[in-house]
């Protein structure tokens, strides 16, 4: 079909976009995003289409009653993100939502629904974590002209020749019915999308920071005004050309959200291009990686989960200094144990407890904020409890073994089997007790008193560097030595780089590999090769084993980091001053000799003295 023929819908739909500018750009009121002086706060998040365990976990902590209404006063819940994808009753879930928002405020109370990544790939073209019920959801909605339409435009975009009836059948199973409805309603004009557009991204209340990925450092360059009314303009801007240039049918709701900009770029300007949809195709061909609503950004960030404290824990602190906040509440990332965690101090509050159970066997968890008290509630009650430190783990431990636990397995569990590795030259000890059954790697002690896996092991343990696993001292056929814990489902360097993966590491490889680096100058490490790098298959964490040629007496850097640029973040600086040499005396004295604990101090002292140096660049 000519584009001539849409030419009264084009003018329809940019007059309604003029509408819908105005509307989004009205000022929002301070209290959907900056609260104070709140009763009590409910917080959940990534309910996935969960719609059974989300009701249920609310009626178990009173915002519910029995007939679904608002039951909760003047408490304030907060959906942390990602209603949609993967479940079947995600538009029930909004359904509800937006019910609720009107009895709450009736009630002196509040709701407050924050943009997560899941909505923003559904109403920027990202259909791939779509369920089969939530497309059903909209079938009623799409109309039989609607569905031609499309595949009329479909069909003018395939090469000829062309069997029409395959085609149709590839066309109705790949875009079933309610596909067409459901971009309809989560875009500009769509009831769902009006409604999604007005949200914000952070919301801070009594100090309180909700947001659904994370803190990114992105934050603290707009502070939470300018975050909230930055992203929101800019997927608003996005969705509301992707949709402009579909009236057009410049693109189809058909085409691949990958392939709009290299569409929008081929496409060669008409006569009968408006302005606006020249300025359409420019905001398409202008969307990149570097985005807010990329993974640099809040609604995708899972580094405040993911990295290690030396990485992380003081670029967190400067992103809550930025908005005026003194912890943040995040979801995105589902918790180990499936359970409401923390990190540093509760001041990261992780509330993913993975809702949706068929698909991450979790259960409904809320979140409950009142005045100093902070507990978490289940779908299926129960006493309340605290948020669970988050494991300090290195590595696929049976039942997330805490790392105490694991110490005490290596250290009195028997010893199943012993081999070497005929590949690698490495002991292999099968060692486990009734509950449990693990591998680890046996290192002979090099010399008396000195046990410089264990060294490692502790030192990681002191500087929240997380690299190292568990490893402690163990006689094994009657030779002393250490017992590493070897991680399984793990892929080494070498590996790694030559098949090139892990580049979407959950904690950038950048930053990891460079706290290795700062790591072996410290320790001075003269050993580090590609096979003792190994990466958790998870989220392609680094860990760091086999440390037998560190801790030498000998003053600066290993030969092979002589010349390595190394960037010493204010986390590396606060660890290493906190290390002193009490500290170190009273964690090392047992595994390494004065002389090699006096070298240990000396490089602290030369890293602290660089980093004072590059401040003063």
């Amino acid at each position: 079909m000519k584009r001539a023929v849409y030419v009264s819908r084009l003018i329809n739909s940019l007059l309604f976009n003029l509408f819908l500018v105005a509307f989004a750009s009205a000022p929002v009121q301070a209290d959907d995003w900056r609260v104070e002086g709140a009763d009590r706060v409910v917080a959940i998040s990534d309910i996935h289409g969960a719609y059974g365990a989300m009701v249920e976990t609310l009626q178990n902590v009173g915002v519910l009653d029995d007939q679904q209404a608002w039951a909760g006063g003047t408490t304030r819940l907060v959906i942390v993100g990602d209603i949609l994808d993967r479940g079947p009753r995600s538009r029930d879930a909004m359904d509800l939502l937006m019910r609720l928002e009107d009895e709450a405020k009736a009630a002196g109370g509040y709701v407050h629904v924050l943009i997560g990544n899941h909505e923003s790939m559904n109403m920027i073209g990202d259909m791939r974590y779509v369920s089969k019920e939530e497309y059903a959801a909209f079938a009623a909605d799409e109309t039989l002209e609607e569905r031609s339409r499309w595949f009329q435009a479909y069909l003018q975009r395939q090469p000829m020749p062309r069997d029409e009836a395959d085609l149709k059948e590839r066309f109705d199973n790949t875009f079933p019915a309610g596909f067409f409805a459901l971009r309809r309603e989560l875009g500009p004009q769509g009831k769902y999308g009006q409604w999604l557009l007005t949200k914000p991204t952070i919301a801070v209340i009594d100090g309180t920071a909700f947001v659904h990925g994370g803190l990114s450092p992105v934050v603290n360059d707009y502070g939470l005004d300018g975050i909230n009314k930055a992203l929101r303009k800019e997927l608003s801007d996005y969705v509301r050309a992707v949709h402009l240039l579909m009236e057009a049918e410049i693109l189809l709701p058909t085409d691949s959200h990958y392939d709009y900009t290299d569409i929008a770029t081929r496409h060669m300007p008409t006569n009968s291009d408006s302005p606006e949809l020249l300025a359409a195709i420019k905001v398409v061909k202008q969307f990149d990686g570097e985005s807010l609503i990329s993974t640099n950004g809040p609604l995708w960030y899972r580094s405040n989960v993911a990295c290690s404290g030396i990485i992380e824990k003081h670029r967190l602190d400067e992103s809550l200094a930025a908005i005026g906040a003194d912890r943040v509440v995040v979801g995105h990332t589902p918790t180990p144990g499936r359970r409401v965690l923390q990190r540093f101090g509760g001041r990261l509050i992780e509330v993913d407890t993975g809702m949706l159970n068929f698909y991450y066997k979790g259960s409904g968890n809320a979140l409950v904020l009142a005045g100093d008290n902070v507990l978490v509630y289940n779908q299926a009650g129960g006493d309340p409890y605290d948020p669970l430190p988050h494991p300090r783990g290195v590595g696929i431990r049976p039942h997330n073994m805490p790392a105490d636990e694991l110490e005490a397995l290596l250290r009195s569990g028997e010893v199943r089997s012993t081999m070497t590795d005929v590949d690698t030259g490495r002991t292999i000890v099968e060692i486990g007790d009734s509950d449990h059954v693990v591998r680890a790697l046996f290192s002979k002690r090099p010399r008396r008193g000195f046990y410089p896996d264990v060294a490692a092991y502790r030192l990681d343990r002191l500087l929240e560097l997380d690299m190292v696993p568990v490893t402690v001292r163990r006689e094994v056929d009657g030779k002393d030595g250490s017992l590493q814990f070897f991680p399984p489902k793990s892929m080494d360097e070498g590996r790694r780089a030559a098949e090139g993966k892990g580049y979407r590491a959950t904690c950038p490889l950048g930053e990891q590999l460079m706290a290795m680096y700062i790591f072996d100058v410290l320790i001075f490490n003269e050993g580090r090769t590609r096979s003792q790098m190994l990466y958790d298959l998870r989220d392609w964490g680094l860990m760091l084993i086999e440390h037998g040629r560190a801790f030498s007496t000998s003053k600066g850097r290993p030969r092979h980091l002589v010349n390595v640029p190394l960037e010493f973040t204010d986390g590396w600086e606060a660890a290493l001053e906190a290390l002193d040499d009490d500290v170190i005396a009273a964690n090392l004295s047992d595994v390494l000799s004065k002389r090699r604990l006096q070298s240990l101090s000396a490089r602290r002292d030369e890293i602290l003295a660089q980093k004072a140096a590059a401040d003063r660049r």
